[in-house]
């Protein structure tokens, strides 16, 4: 059964919260930082991307980095930005985008449910990142983006964070982004507790190298300290706990560099054989089965063969495994996807706009509008232990950076 927990959370103090969230680190890249942080010392991305703070060309993973992250953060709590809450409390937190709102339960789990599997994961981890997430903990002491988790409708949770959000909110603001985000402290804490205590197993929705680093800072914090009894804060991970059911999943789109040789008359004639071509007006797959693939300037759709879906295997039936397995690789020549550098990958929130433009451009070759991956198979797969392939989810909206943090013991500097 789930242990969740309350934690003393540092918030931003009234009226900053705005100022100071941002996007999560692994959204955007160092260039990007520099230029939404400018003229803002508040925005948080001088914790999750402190190498801005350093001189240009700075190895990201540097420990001067972590260091930096470390005296940012504590820099907004000595200047009074970021309060520490006197008492542990469980939140609610909404994100409204497009008029869809997702309700989740912010507050830490139990370390342990990760290392015994009852956190599902559905994605492999990278061993840098997980170095890099690994040193940034352990250098801050302290969880400064939460793990993004789902779980199966409960009907029980649900009211709960419907009691509580009919309260007056601690935060409430519009990013800029143009989503609103919304805090609620929850009235009764332990109902919460109470509430998970009966559920079986939570999924990894977004934030696989994060909740690895997690459980690696609780293992290292713990070899520090001979005192490890279990109920010290470093064994609890901060997480955002959302109903499956109120989840939106974008596509996650492909482009490539090269036709690997072929016109793409001669590309083309390739898909005829796989499926179903038709030239198309609609760059987005109406349904599962199908992808629209833009290449000399126009859109075609490819439906699948039907008989070349197992729909047992809840991998092979996905459709990016479709492309992967009957495109990519034979055609296109793309072996391993999370190595091969001809091939990149674009969130559904760039719409298929940002497909044209990389394809028409020169950039890249052809373009592959991905329909999107469902809650439901992201949790068919991780309950069958699967791994799905990289890039096949992408999750809108995101969770914003520095509304909550969570701080940890320290016994001696951490070292990787």
């Amino acid at each position: 059964m789930i242990k969740i927990y309350p934690f003393k959370t540092l918030l931003p103090s009234d009226g900053l919260a705005a100022r100071i969230a941002c996007e999560p680190y692994d959204v955007i890249d160092t260039e990007e930082a520099r230029i939404r942080s400018a003229g803002n010392a508040l925005s948080f991305l001088h914790v999750v991307r402190s190498e801005i703070d350093l001189p240009e060309g700075t190895d990201p993973y540097d420990p001067d980095v972590y260091q930096q992250a470390a005296d940012n953060l504590q820099g907004l709590v000595d200047d009074g930005h970021l309060i520490e809450q006197a008492e542990p409390g469980i939140f609610v937190y909404r994100q409204i985008l497009h008029d869809r709102a997702q309700y989740g339960i912010v507050c830490c789990y139990d370390v342990q449910h990760y290392r015994s599997g009852e956190i599902k994961k559905h994605e492999k981890t990278r061993p840098v990142k997980e170095d890099d997430r690994t040193r940034h903990l352990t250098t801050c002491s302290a969880q400064a983006e939460p793990v993004f988790l789902t779980f199966k409708d409960d009907t029980a949770i649900e009211q709960l964070i419907r009691q509580d959000s009919l309260r007056d909110p601690i935060i409430d603001f519009v990013a800029a982004d143009n989503v609103t985000h919304t805090i609620w402290k929850a009235v009764d804490a332990q109902s919460y507790v109470n509430a998970f205590a009966v559920i079986d197993r939570v999924y990894i929705a977004d934030g696989h190298h994060r909740t690895a680093a997690g459980e690696r800072a609780a293992t290292q914090r713990q070899s520090e300290n001979p005192d490890h009894d279990g109920t010290e804060e470093y064994n609890r991970v901060l997480s955002v706990l959302f109903p499956a059911g109120q989840l939106k999943i974008l596509p996650y789109n492909r482009v490539v560099a090269d036709l690997n040789g072929l016109s793409s008359t001669e590309f083309l004639a390739k898909h005829a054989v796989i499926g179903k071509l038709e030239r198309t007006n609609n760059p987005e797959p109406a349904a599962a089965g199908c992808v629209c693939v833009y290449v000399g300037s126009g859109w075609h759709r490819l439906t699948f063969a039907s008989d070349s879906i197992d729909h047992h295997d809840p991998i092979d039936s996905l459709d990016v495994s479709l492309l992967q397995t009957q495109i990519l690789t034979p055609v296109l020549a793309i072996g391993d996807p999370r190595t091969d550098e001809r091939i990149g990958f674009v969130g559904g929130i760039r719409g298929t706009e940002e497909l044209e433009r990389l394809v028409d451009s020169g950039r890249q070759a052809v373009a592959f509008s991905m329909y999107p991956t469902s809650i439901e198979q992201l949790i068919q797969v991780s309950d069958a232990g699967e791994i799905m392939p990289p890039k096949s989810t992408w999750f809108e909206p995101k969770l914003r950076s520095g509304l909550f943090v969570h701080r940890f013991e320290k016994f001696q500097e951490a070292t990787i």
